[in-house]
């Protein structure tokens, strides 16, 4: 019988970029650690323009193993040989807890810890493989795999209410498999944050003007293809908003080129790809976070903006309702509605008393529900539950 008040838990992720899913990985096992338990990542390699999680924060040493073969993309090869080296890693170290995040390492690893016998196995769902803008083949492939993978664990964790929602409807798993756990993050910084007028004077950002801004990597699903033209409209309304974008990635080149096109570069400033624990200070200089991604599980930009005191404007899916709840953190547009994105946000320009009551009400949500020690605590007791 594993000891409960000591456990030896593993987590398993496919990558270790900079992202929500891995740093919510992190947390859990800076959490372990301070608990008392042993606590080994696993990962496949990083490499991306993302840039690596593990070389932008600072941690205490804990054990970190990679698979070489634990990679991102489909390859048949590759994934039996992933799976035969977990399966064997797990039998061998006697694991307590196998705890899987994202989708290859979610399918991959809880097979090999279901095999090695492993006494607890859950999975968290940040987002799906499936999803309304992904080829259909494909879906019902990413669906087929989900199902497999759900019949060997004991319980599913998901970030947000809608993601259990999507997983039920296409019979993934019975909901009472799956629990809502708020992916915690260290929301201090953001709820102490404030602007900083040297950092605005170093991205080119002038005094006076408002700031709109993004933080979300500059690839396709994230929205962009709808705030640089929703940028033209608001430009026009609101002639004194400049745009800050936070992120890296492979439509950098693209995007510059068409906010050119609309004659904005002057008002757009990207910042690149920041580590993770600078993010609360370019949040800090926003008035209003605008997160439009197509395929999100619960968006972490949006919690951390909503923790600094600035309303948020997002497209109605997956999880962003759960946090902004129309006109009292920000607003919900139609999907892939520009226009409803425009009035959005020029409704909150045009109010600064509603932008601050959204301000002050979306940080005490966040200081509520979004600290990573209480998802460290909800996550413990569900593994001594299954123990």
């Amino acid at each position: 019988m594993p000891s409960i008040s000591k456990m030896k838990i593993c987590h398993v992720i496919t990558r270790m970029i900079v992202g929500g899913a891995q740093e919510n990985t992190l947390f859990s096992i800076l959490g372990h650690l301070e608990h008392g338990h042993d606590a080994v990542l696993v990962t496949g390699p990083s490499p991306g323009p993302e840039g690596e999680l593990l070389r932008n924060v600072d941690f205490p040493d804990f054990e970190i193993v990679q698979v070489p073969n634990l990679q991102r993309e489909l390859n048949p090869i590759k994934d039996f040989l992933a799976y035969r080296n977990l399966r064997k890693f797990f039998a061998e170290r006697k694991f307590d807890v196998i705890h899987t995040h994202s989708s290859k390492a979610g399918i991959i690893g809880r097979a090999a810890a279901w095999k090695a016998r492993v006494p607890v196995v859950v999975h968290t769902v940040h987002g799906q493989a499936f999803h309304p803008y992904e080829k259909a083949w494909k879906n019902r492939i990413y669906i087929a795999a989900e199902r497999w993978a759900a019949a060997r664990c004991h319980k599913i964790f998901a970030v947000c209410q809608a993601m259990i929602d999507q997983c039920v409807s296409v019979g993934v798993a019975p909901v009472d498999k799956y629990k809502v756990v708020y992916s915690g993050m260290a929301v201090e910084r953001f709820l102490d944050a404030v602007p900083e007028p040297e950092l605005r004077s170093r991205l080119g950002i002038p005094q006076g003007v408002r700031v709109v801004g993004s933080v979300a990597r500059l690839f396709p699903l994230k929205g962009y293809e709808y705030l640089i033209p929703a940028a033209r409209a608001i430009v026009a309304a609101h002639p004194d908003v400049h745009f800050l974008i936070v992120g890296n990635g492979s439509m950098r080149d693209e995007l510059e080129q068409q906010i050119a096109d609309l004659g904005l570069t002057d008002r757009f400033h990207f910042a690149g790809l920041v580590p993770p624990h600078e993010v609360y200070r370019y949040v800090a200089l926003m008035n209003i976070l605008l997160h439009l991604s197509l395929r999100e599980g619960l968006p972490r930009s949006v919690v951390q903006a909503l923790a600094a005191g600035k309303p948020a404007v997002s497209f109605r899916l997956d999880g962003a309702p759960e946090v902004i709840i129309d006109g009292e953190t920000g607003f919900c547009a139609i999907p892939r509605n520009i226009d409803d994105v425009v009035a959005a946000t020029s409704r909150i320009l045009s109010r600064p008393d509603l932008a601050r009551k959204m301000g002050e009400n979306g940080r005490k949500m966040v200081a509520e529900k979004f600290n990573w020690r209480r998802m460290v605590d909800i996550l413990e007791n569900e593994y001594r539950q299954i123990l």
